[in-house]
């Protein structure tokens, strides 16, 4: 069988338009080869590839005119803290309100009333701001989940060491946008969420333990508390802290298990317990095992520090849940 003709740079490994074939110089025949699949109209993809996510958005805008790419999709785009279930499913597809949402398979079409400013390019993609995204897919998200995604968006730290960290949307610029659109499906939930959101929190597991703490009857624990030696010099700046009882919680996430990581959380570890602190760690086991678990390991630190633990939360027994480890006294 005669081997089809190779396509030119512009089109060629990723998915691409019909017409933009065509512009390249590219026969109707040779569109129709053995060697690319139709998944919509005006589009092919060659069999040879797995195409990304940017590129297949990027082929969608340019056969929908005046199409943005949205909600859920969107969010893929922006790096947000989807929920597993949320994390695959057909490419949401907007053009402005007045206009036909548009309709092609695996295509899930909306239309939107947008300002410009809602409005951003992503590598060549359009597609909805970070802020109006999360507007869009708050009717789907648990309040948690909203928590988390908000969370990410205003993250930042600003220690006297390290890596200094910008938030995506400062917090006020955050909260002025949700009350600007008030009448929206789900800013109900989306309003609850900032209530429950704070700055600076770096992953939705870390999100979690502060709202699992938050529920509880254990002291306040903040973000962006420094660590600091005799003289003042901040030295460990953990997840979450209480400095009145020297307690602090982390959450060690897979990435943790780096070799290189490992080095650095023992050299942190060490540092904390030597300045007084009492350290927890708490990991996704213990998330999953539920609240107590996590409550009680932590309320047992607290007690270290001096805290007087009215609900005797430290006494609480942990039998068959700390994973396959046994209880301790």
């Amino acid at each position: 069988m005669r081997r089809p003709k190779p396509l030119p740079p512009p089109i060629s490994g990723v998915p691409f338009a019909l017409e933009s074939a065509l512009r390249n110089g590219v026969s109707e025949r040779r569109t129709r080869a053995s060697d690319l699949w139709i998944p919509s109209r005006g589009i092919r993809v060659p069999r040879d590839i797995e195409p990304g996510l940017l590129d297949c958005c990027r082929t969608l805008a340019e056969v929908t005119p005046n199409g943005v790419i949205s909600h859920l999709t969107a969010a893929r785009i922006h790096g947000f803290y989807l929920p597993a279930r949320l994390q695959h499913g057909p490419f949401d597809v907007a053009r402005p309100a007045g206009q036909d949402s548009p309709r092609r398979n695996d295509v899930r079409g909306h239309e939107l009333a947008l300002d410009p400013a809602d409005v951003v390019v992503c590598d060549g993609v359009p597609a909805t701001s970070k802020l109006r995204t999360l507007l869009d897919i708050a009717p789907v998200l648990t309040v948690d989940e909203l928590v988390a995604i908000a969370d990410q968006l205003v993250s930042e730290h600003h220690r006297s060491f390290g890596r200094q960290i910008h938030p995506w949307v400062p917090m006020d610029e955050l909260r002025a946008y949700v009350a600007k659109h008030s009448g929206s499906r789900g800013v109900r939930k989306l309003r609850a969420a900032l209530d429950l959101a704070r700055v600076g929190s770096d992953s939705a597991r870390e999100t979690m333990l502060r709202l699992i703490i938050v529920r509880s009857p254990l002291p306040d624990f903040e973000h962006n508390v420094e660590i600091r030696d005799a003289a003042g010099r901040g030295k460990v700046g953990p997840d979450l802290a209480n400095e009145k009882y020297r307690t602090c919680a982390e959450y060690d996430g897979l990435h943790h298990f780096t070799a290189a990581q490992q080095a650095k959380d023992h050299d942190r570890d060490y540092i904390t317990r030597s300045l007084g602190w009492h350290q927890v760690l708490i990991n996704n086991e213990d998330i999953r095992a539920g609240e107590q678990v996590v409550v009680t390991k932590i309320a047992r630190a607290l007690k270290l520090g001096g805290w007087p633990d009215p609900q005797n939360l430290a006494g609480r027994s942990m039998g068959g849940l700390l994973n396959t480890r046994k209880d301790f006294d």
